[in-house]
This record gives structure tokens, sequence and C-alpha cells, in this order.
């Protein structure tokens, strides 16, 4: 959806209350009356979709997700925590797209800790997470799966192949799923550090079982 500069007459007093509103919803005037303009004439505005997206993520997480303040309205930060010494967190952060098309967004993980010993340990998780994913969508993905890792932090692109057939709260949903599929795979290698144990083949058995079950989001 293209936008253009337009000038428009307002009352003061009006002008106040939309910024009053627009500081609350941390977005800016002219984005406000733009979303009050099209729900007024029953357009669908690219930040509506990422509200709704957002809000059926939201209800899919269970309670151990602690969802943050939102930076902007395309973005949203999800914070786990992770059953290991030190107690370690994790944060993924979800970027969306604006035009939905292909590309949906981008999946930002984090792990927080400051002990070098256990981001060389996350490191090695989201090693064997990219193994895992290259192998099992390379029919999809001809030359490996949009994805990232150093550090301790892990960046993943998603895409839907029919993002015209399938509604926002299944696009939500979907990227919800995965999240929380991680963030169970993460734990499960973690458990497997304390215990002194291989985890990967039963992180890769979780992986193909999501897969089997049908994914709109990839």
């Amino acid at each position: 959806m293209n936008k253009s500069v337009y000038s428009i007459v307002l009352a003061d007093e009006v002008v106040e209350a939309i910024d009053r509103m627009a500081y609350s919803m941390n977005t800016s005037r002219s984005n406000l009356i733009n979303q009050i303009l099209a729900q007024r004439v029953s357009l669908h505005t690219p930040e509506m979709r990422m509200r709704e997206i957002f809000s059926a993520m939201e209800q899919l997480m269970d309670p151990r997700f602690q969802f943050l303040d939102q930076p902007s309205e395309a973005m949203v930060s999800i914070k786990s925590p992770i059953r290991y010494k030190y107690k370690p967190t994790i944060r993924y952060s979800v970027e969306l797209s604006r035009n939905f098309s292909g590309k949906v967004g981008t999946l930002k993980v984090q792990f927080r800790t400051q002990s070098a010993q256990l981001i060389n340990a996350i490191d090695g998780f989201f090693a064997l997470w990219r193994r895992i994913e290259d192998r099992h969508l390379a029919g999809i993905f001809k030359n490996g799966v949009p994805a990232g890792s150093c550090g301790g932090r892990y960046v993943r692109d998603f895409y839907s192949p029919n993002a015209g057939e399938i509604s926002d709260e299944e696009t939500g949903s979907a990227m919800g799923e995965y999240i929380q599929l991680m963030d169970e795979c993460i734990q499960l290698y973690f458990d497997g550090l304390s215990a002194g144990e291989d985890s990967s083949q039963r992180i890769e058995e979780i992986y193909r079982s999501y897969l089997q079950r049908g994914v709109t989001v990839l």
C-alpha cells in the first residue's frame, strides 16, 4: 500500500487528542490518522494485518512465554526462560514485512547471557538446527534455509508459499508454533547437556513430526 503526502486542516483539540492516543499506542500521528480513516472506509492496512498476526501468535503461546513491549507495530519480542545453570533466557523477536508476499518476516533469536560457555553451547544448538532444517527443507530452499547464527544470535527469514491463501490468524499461529517448537528443542538440548547426553536425534525427530503435521509458513 503506497503512501503520499497530503495537506489537511484539523482542529487543534483533535490533533492533541490524536497525539495522546498515538503516544499511548507507540505510533506516529500520521500512522494513527491513516489507521482511523482506513477503518472508516473499510480498508485493511498492513498495520491492521500485523496486529492480527501478533494477536494470533500471542493467543497460541503458552504461559512460559512473556511478551515484551513492542518497539514498533511491525515487531514483537518474546522472552522464555531456560532450565539450566545461571538461569539464562532466550529472546525471540519477529519483524513482519509490509507486503506479505513471499517473505513474511524475520525471526531473530538472542541468548541472554554473558557466559562464554553458554554462548558456545547455544551456538552448538543453532548449528544443529540449521543442519536439520537444511536437510529437511532442501526441496524448498535449494541454497539452504535463509538463516545465520553467531555469538549466541540466530536470524532466519520466514516465507509463505501460499501467502495469498492463508489468513492473518493462520500466519500468526504458524510463526508462533515455530517459535514454540524451537524453544522446546532448545530446552531439550540443554537438558541433554546437563545429563551428558546427545539429544540431536530426538530434536530431529521432533522437527520431522512438526513438518509432517503440515506447515504454512517456512
